[in-house]
């Protein structure tokens, strides 16, 4: 075992190391639910600040684009400058942050804050998971990872909830000013539980490399968040930036973003490569995905967080449209998947312990695909949604399974002194991964809507004129399905939300297909990880790597 570094923190979290992983989680979850929590707010937001659509994408896009964009970029400086110091600081803006959103009077200052959170999540996530890195070991190091994934899922599902609560008993505001004493906690723990540990890599920062990873991440990002509702090639609404200015049936700006934004990360990557070769200071050290477990498992945790949030974003929309339930209602369903994730997450470390954190991770995405399946054959316009908290619960126990373990197994061999740039690349292509999961399972649930529904209408509704059927199928699917629960109160048109509720069925149907295959493909993926090194009670024993250059 090589020594650590001067540089480099080797006693760990000292004296209390379970109060300082409450304080990472603490703030960890409040980052989570900010990602999670803003759906239900929108129609509540836009009625109060009386927003337009464009500033409403943007309200709920920003904090996604962001945060992708700088992962990388603060994982690496977390390595230089202090992974306390960066989680601290984080914290700090985003609390700031939240104080703006709470109070905002409107869509740009509200944006603007939204941003500014963002900011701080980005410094926030994968500092906390170099800490864990770094400072756990042994049993404890499962656990820790365990409790974190259990914390990362748990919230996504609870965030909903907790966002409908809020609404219906104070305000919206308060979905953001919730996050104010809670953070303070949290900052207030790190400063007292958490020891520093730096990186021995002290060389300067790569700035063209944060530049170039930067605005390529955040380029592509912007156009799979926007295709959806602009256009994936031609533009399908009014769209302006600035200068530029875009009108249906001219070219989308969405395939310009992706393919500059691409381009520039491939520029990144040849230069992180030219310059490693130099030994001149890089952002990403492109070695580390010729460490088998780091390679393999950044591949297998882009396609599984491709596929499994899928339920996340469909749910919501088709509980709201077809069975009108209410914010809260629909937060109490998902709340069920919650409950799944946050108990896998607390037993994983047992399981890992017996079997191993490879074959735990495999086993979650096995639960997944049975959720995700269960839900496709448990869905109906008819039937109450609650039966779909039998899946939702197999679901939530695979996702806290391999959330939490696939982190685990990722990092298991990175060398310590690496962790937070290490770390900050799995956050960024998960989070790369999950926006463009939303964006294709997105366009597979709307585009599926409207052929299905179109297809009803013509089969069911012969007096309908092709106009009529026409401008019905673009009112359900541009208003997600808010416009059946229109139809369905109307006598006249009750027939027609009822086909349209049998489209957006068949649509959730075809789209839970489409994430199940990817989390499948993952799980096959994942046969190219080593196997498990067994270590006492058997789980993957942490190595400490030979001293790098």
């Amino acid at each position: 075992m090589s020594a650590p570094s001067s540089t480099e923190s080797a006693s760990g979290v000292e004296k209390k190391p379970w109060l300082a992983l409450v304080a990472l989680l603490l703030g960890v979850s409040l980052i989570v639910l900010e990602g999670s929590i803003v759906n239900v707010l929108i129609p509540t937001i836009v009625q109060d600040l009386s927003i337009g659509r464009t500033d409403v994408l943007w309200v709920g896009s920003i904090y996604s684009l962001v945060f992708a964009a700088l992962l990388i970029t603060f994982g690496v400086l977390s390595d230089r400058i202090g992974r306390r110091r960066m989680f601290m600081l984080g914290t700090t803006i985003f609390i700031g942050f939240n104080l703006l959103a709470g109070a905002s009077t409107s869509a740009n200052m509200l944006i603007l804050a939204r941003a500014g959170e963002a900011v701080g999540g980005a410094m926030m996530l994968p500092t906390s998971m170099a800490i864990i890195n770094v400072n756990f070991r042994g049993p404890m190091r499962a656990a820790a990872f365990g409790l974190w994934g259990a914390v990362f899922g748990g919230m996504a599902a609870f965030g909903p909830l907790l966002g409908g609560w809020l609404t219906d008993v104070a305000s919206w505001r308060w979905a953001f000013y919730i996050n104010i004493p809670l953070g303070i906690l949290s900052l207030i723990m790190v400063r007292a539980f958490v020891t520093e540990s730096k990186g021995a890599d002290r060389k300067s920062l790569d700035w063209s490399g944060v530049v170039l990873s930067s605005v390529g991440l955040g380029l592509v990002v912007f156009g799979l968040i926007e295709g959806q509702s602009v256009g994936w090639w031609t533009a399908i609404t009014n769209w302006d930036l600035g200068p530029w200015q875009v009108q249906p049936g001219d070219l989308s700006p969405v395939p310009i973003t992706i393919v500059l934004g691409t381009l520039l990360l491939v520029l990144f990557v040849v230069l992180q490569s030219t310059r490693a070769r130099a030994n001149k200071p890089v952002l990403i050290d492109l070695s580390l995905f010729r460490i088998r477990r780091y390679g393999f498992g950044n591949v297998v945790a882009t396609l599984v967080s491709l596929g499994e949030f899928g339920v996340l974003f469909a749910i919501p929309l088709w509980a709201q449209s077809v069975h009108g339930l209410s914010p809260l209602e629909t937060g109490a369903l998902l709340a069920v998947l919650g409950l799944g994730v946050v108990l896998a997450g607390g037993g994983a470390r047992h399981a890992a312990a017996a079997i191993g954190s490879t074959r735990l991770v495999r086993i979650g995405m096995v639960l997944e695909i049975i959720g995700i399946a269960g839900v496709a054959l448990l869905i109906s316009s008819d039937n109450s949604p609650w039966w779909l908290a039998i899946p939702f619960v197999i679901y939530g126990v695979g996702v806290g399974f391999d959330t939490a373990q696939l982190t685990n197994v990722i990092l298991a061999d990175v060398p310590a002194a690496k962790s937070g740039g290490a770390s900050s690349v799995t956050s960024t292509l998960r989070q790369v991964g999950s926006t463009l999961g939303g964006a294709l399972l997105g366009t597979v649930l709307f585009v599926s809507l409207g052929a299905s529904l179109a297809d009803n209408l013509e089969a069911n509704q012969p007096q309908l004129s092709q106009a009529d059927q026409t401008k019905i199928v673009d009112e359900v699917v541009d208003t997600s399905g808010e416009a059946i629960q229109g139809l369905a109160q109307d006598p006249k048109t009750a027939d027609i939300a009822q086909e349209a509720k049998d489209a957006y069925t068949t649509a959730v149907r075809v789209m839970a297909g489409v994430a199940g295959f990817a989390v499948l493909i993952g799980l096959i993926s994942s046969f190219g990880l080593p196997p498990d090194q067994r270590a006492g009670r058997g789980s993957t024993r942490r190595k400490e790597p030979a001293p790098t250059n």
